[in-house]
């Protein structure tokens, strides 16, 4: 029998008024995998993760998160599923007053009844995994962009969750400091056996760390693909997404 997968999206619709942004999405997510969602800009890759995460309403069609349907959960059961997620967005989106420690800090003590010493020892030991264990004093104006995205992993895992969640993490990265980025995402997921859901439209880092993904059009309104990266820019014939995978004018 086959494993349920971590992600279950079925027709998918958002509309903002008379907008429509995407329509009838329909995808799995499997476990342990680095799951790209892709496309150019405004075709609603962020937005369909925050759909995923519960955030943006859906128009039609259901989701499902380990196994658990955001939409239709009650406020604890949404609320205990929600700490089995993390999210990294755009920026890292750090609080500017608060060091790295104490940001990465910031879920545990929410979520868990944990001692402040043990708090940090649990936050420093995340640092460490993203290679940042020297810097966990710093305040975000210290660091760089590229080790901002990296604390903001950090405090997307700091309960160990089995899902996350990174919004366009190579967005304004130097390409030494996006490969490294992209190495760091993939060893968590090898190693932890995490499964990812990244957004992105940076092409290097897609057919870097992508196992699968899907496709995204701003014109078709919906998914125009699906499937490994390295086989869609090898073997695929729509016209845009040979474009996109090429790096061709439209």
């Amino acid at each position: 029998m086959a494993e349920e997968p971590v992600i279950r999206a079925e027709g998918l619709s958002v509309r903002f008024g008379a907008r429509t942004v995407f329509k009838d999405v329909t995808f799995d997510v499997r476990r342990g995998e680095i799951f790209v969602i892709l496309g150019g800009s405004g075709c609603g890759k962020s937005t369909l993760l925050k759909t995923l995460i519960g955030l943006v309403p859906l128009a039609a069609g259901r989701a499902w998160l380990l196994g658990e349907e955001i939409a239709a959960a009650g406020d604890e059961a949404r609320r205990a599923l929600l700490r089995r997620i993390g999210v990294m967005w755009q920026s890292g989106a750090l609080f500017g007053s608060m060091t790295l420690t104490e940001n990465v800090e910031l879920p545990i003590e929410e979520h868990t009844g944990l001692p402040r010493p043990a708090r940090s020892m649990l936050a420093r030991a995340k640092l460490g995994l993203v290679g940042l264990g020297d810097a966990a004093g710093r305040l975000p104006a210290e660091i760089s962009g590229g080790m901002a995205k990296r604390a903001g992993i950090a405090r997307a895992m700091a309960l160990d969750p089995p899902l996350l969640f990174l919004d366009e993490p190579s967005a304004g990265l130097d390409p030494i400091t996006s490969a490294g980025l992209d190495k760091l995402i993939v060893e968590i997921a090898r190693e932890t056996g995490t499964t990812f859901v990244v957004v992105t439209h940076e092409l290097q880092s897609i057919l870097a760390i992508g196992d699968r993904c899907i496709m995204l059009d701003k014109e078709a309104q919906g998914m125009i693909a699906e499937g490994d990266p390295k086989r869609l820019r090898e073997d695929s014939t729509h016209p845009t997404v040979r474009a996109f995978f090429r790096r061709e004018a439209a």
